[in-house]
């Protein structure tokens, strides 16, 4: 065991997804010694940006919400004067749902949104009104009764709002797509949750290209004193009397530290990091019976250039062949995405690319290296379909599997959400920040209270003030 010379620090991040990177933003301008260990190139996770050939990709994350005056992720990047440096464009409409029969429109404006959707359908008006009054700011009873439904699906509370399905299932897909359940499934916290933030306040990206928010993040750290090391692939976390101590890296390095985050994928912490660790044993009893959320297949298409039917850039357009979301996530598990039908795509704000998605299973490595091509050519034939001129302007075509995305972050099967947002798996108080090891913290996806951009963040933020108030550190 290597101990690397004078590299003793007040803490070390492990993983610099959004939510390690504003953890670690938050303790640097603290005055704590941070570093921020990476096991990729760059830091973002999911939330990052990649070039092949002349063509810039969103690797997986494609926009944020939260970004409205007095929103979590403002106030984040306020409070950190980020938002002097990025400049961050709001798309509009931020999402459309293309249906067999109407198209939804998610405006900025939220009540052109409701006009709109009531001119659609007549017969639904007050109860449409009353479900977004539900979301208005002035609201706030209901966000505090939406607590006592932490235990009910969203389809339970959408039920209360609405009779007519088809509508009830346009509306919700994009939360089925952003949160990796449908509502008969997904609990009503997250759901409620999903939709405020991704749809009535979604639609947010800055120029430049995702890459551009952890980039920002990872420069304020090293600003502050901190340091971002990269292909730094943690294998232990050090402990001594049930207290960390530091962590140790693949090549034998170990760095010291008084607190350590894990940021990362919670199932590594639990089996590989602390798994001589007693202490550990909560942790990993709970680890193995929880559930998943579901990974993605995504496509990045070059285009050639910009032509007549291309659609506006920067909206997240749904395709939703038929109403019924379980049928959906049905086939989708089964890898049947030819009957699943069900998919999203972007243009990007420079028109140069389009990314496109459908949720996936994890499978197998063999079974992805096999499929691959089959399942990229399916969903491109469903894309194609929406922009028949798309065929013949295609420079660049490629996919990523769900053991892609497991390659590039190491986050468990892939997932995009951490745990799948079951009602029974909501707030378990096993993945709390603070853990059974002392002045050992967690925060991210992984610790079932949120997810997305804005949510991650928020738990980094949490995090940071946990360990602060710890410190006594002024917050």
């Amino acid at each position: 065991m290597n101990v690397s010379p004078n590299e003793q620090y007040d803490v070390i991040i492990i993983g610099a997804g959004i939510s390690g990177l504003v953890c670690g933003c938050y303790l640097a301008k603290a005055g704590m010694k941070v570093l921020v260990l990476e096991y990729h190139t760059k830091p973002g996770g999911y939330c990052s940006s990649f070039k092949r050939r002349d063509f810039l990709f969103d690797a997986a994350a494609h926009s944020f919400g939260s970004y409205r005056e007095g929103g979590n992720f403002r106030k984040i990047l306020e409070d950190i004067s980020l938002d002097k440096r990025i400049m961050i464009t709001r798309f509009d409409p931020s999402d459309i749902v293309c249906t067999p029969d109407f198209e939804i429109s998610f405006w900025n404006d939220t009540q052109r949104t409701v006009a709109d959707l009531a001119r659609l359908f007549p017969a639904e008006e007050h109860n449409i009104r009353k479900y977004f009054d539900y979301y208005s700011p002035q609201s706030s009873v209901n966000q505090f009764a939406n607590m006592k439904m932490i235990g009910k699906t969203f389809s339970s509370f959408l039920g209360s709002y609405f009779y007519d399905s088809r509508l009830l299932n346009a509306l919700t897909f994009p939360v089925f797509g952003n949160g990796g359940l449908p509502p008969s499934m997904l609990s009503a916290f997250t759901g409620t949750k999903i939709f405020y933030e991704f749809m009535i306040d979604g639609g947010y990206y800055p120029e430049g290209g995702i890459q551009q928010l952890p980039d920002a993040l990872s420069s304020y750290i090293q600003e502050h004193g901190g340091k971002v090391f990269y292909r730094k692939c943690v294998q232990k976390i050090l402990c001594k009397n049930e207290t960390v101590t530091g962590v140790e890296v693949e090549t034998g390095e170990t760095y010291l530290s008084k607190y350590v985050v894990s940021a990362c994928d919670i199932t590594q912490t639990a089996k590989t990091f602390l798994k001589k660790e007693k202490a550990g044993n909560v942790l990993r009893q709970k680890v193995a019976t929880m559930k998943s959320a579901l990974s993605t297949f995504i496509l990045y298409i070059g285009i050639k250039k910009p032509f007549s039917g291309l659609p506006q850039k920067g909206t997240n357009i749904w395709y939703l062949p038929h109403y019924d979301l379980d049928k959906i996530f049905y086939h989708v598990n089964r890898c049947d995405f030819r009957k699943s039908g069900g998919f999203m795509f972007r243009v990007a704000p420079d028109k140069k690319t389009i990314l496109a998605f459908s949720l996936a299973p994890f499978r197998t490595e063999t079974f992805w290296r096999k499929n691959k091509e089959r399942i990229a050519n399916i969903l491109l034939e469903h894309v194609t379909k929406t922009i028949p001129e798309l065929t013949q302007n295609i420079a660049y075509f490629d996919a990523a599997t769900p053991h892609t995305l497991y390659r590039y972050t190491l986050n468990h099967k892939g997932s995009n959400y951490g745990w799948a947002p079951l009602p029974s798996q909501l707030f378990d108080p096993v993945f709390r920040h603070k853990t059974e090891i002392k002045r050992l913290y967690l925060t991210g996806h992984w610790i079932t209270q949120t997810h997305g951009i804005p949510g991650v963040a928020y738990l980094g933020y949490n995090t940071a003030k946990s360990i602060m108030r710890r410190e006594k550190l002024p917050r």
